[in-house]
């Protein structure tokens, strides 16, 4: 078992699944959330991705749940982050809310801690201006499901140094991830990519050319996806679809990534996917 402690700091569905994969890993593990409820429900919520991934991924049951759960401390404070190695952010997808969280963390982490940012959109150089030491900041990119996927983007910001490069590269090895290193630009490769596909397949639902069971077949069928860019888009969520797609459209002021009407809609509807049981399919 390794000795450091890991912070995770945001608990959703990321970041449950997250402290997940590194407590299986051997790691301790704090777990924090500003909301009492949502720190409150990640235990469920880990357990149910553990069970998914134990369906889904050989050899995952090998570590018994119970051992993973007495490693992670599930908290509303902050207390015992200044210990941490390693901060992991996973808070929504928001600048300002973001920027807080930096803001709350700035003096209680270590000098020498490593910021990993799991972020799908925003610049990493950007979001380490914000952080003390902008070096020592690297962008995370861990793909839905956490345990299941073993792809992470790492995205080097302007000014990360080498060492933390390296650094992030091991600690991302021992969890049993492949890390590919990039540099940075908003969206990075896979979501520059992937939103383009799920945007299009929205307009080619919208314009009546054929149904969303159709467009995922014809890319699962012909082109070997695993999912269809439709069904991608119901289980990220329909509502962080299109906020990244806005802030793509915002970060190059590129046509291409303009956000397909229906699929604003929908948001508008309530319609956000697997999260609220309706999205281009019924859950």
């Amino acid at each position: 078992m390794h000795n450091r402690l890991i912070a995770i700091i945001g608990a959703g569905v990321m970041g449950c699944a997250t402290a997940l994969d590194v407590a299986r890993a051997g790691y301790r593990v704090i777990l924090q959330d500003i909301s009492a409820s949502v720190i409150e429900h990640a235990p469920d919520v880990i357990r149910r991705e553990y069970r998914s991934a134990c369906f889904l991924k050989q050899g995952y049951g090998q570590v018994p749940l119970d051992q993973i759960m007495e490693r992670i401390s599930f908290q509303t404070q902050d207390e015992g982050v200044e210990e941490a190695s390693i901060i992991i952010e996973n808070v929504t997808e928001n600048l300002e809310l973001k920027k807080e969280v930096y803001a709350r963390l700035y003096h209680k982490v270590r000098p020498d801690a490593l910021f990993a940012l799991n972020t799908s959109c925003i610049s990493v150089t950007k979001l380490a201006s914000f952080l003390p030491d902008p070096g020592r900041v690297i962008g995370v990119h861990l793909m839905n499901p956490v345990p299941v996927k073993s792809m992470v983007e790492v995205i080097k910001g302007h000014h990360t140094t080498q060492g933390t490069e390296h650094e992030m590269v091991a600690f991302l090895e021992t969890l049993d991830k492949s890390p590919v290193v990039i540099e940075d630009l908003p969206g990075f490769v896979s979501n520059r990519l992937s939103h383009l596909l799920m945007n299009e397949a929205a307009y080619i639902v919208q314009d009546g050319i054929a149904t969303p069971e159709q467009v995922d077949a014809i890319m699962k069928k012909g082109f070997n996806y695993q999912m269809g860019p439709l069904e991608t888009a119901d289980l990220i969520g329909l509502d962080t679809v299109v906020h990244s797609l806005k802030v793509l459209y915002d970060s190059y002021q590129d046509p291409k990534f303009r956000c397909c009407p229906m699929l604003q809609k929908m948001v508008d509807a309530g319609q956000w996917g697997r999260k609220t049981g309706q999205g281009f399919y019924a859950y």
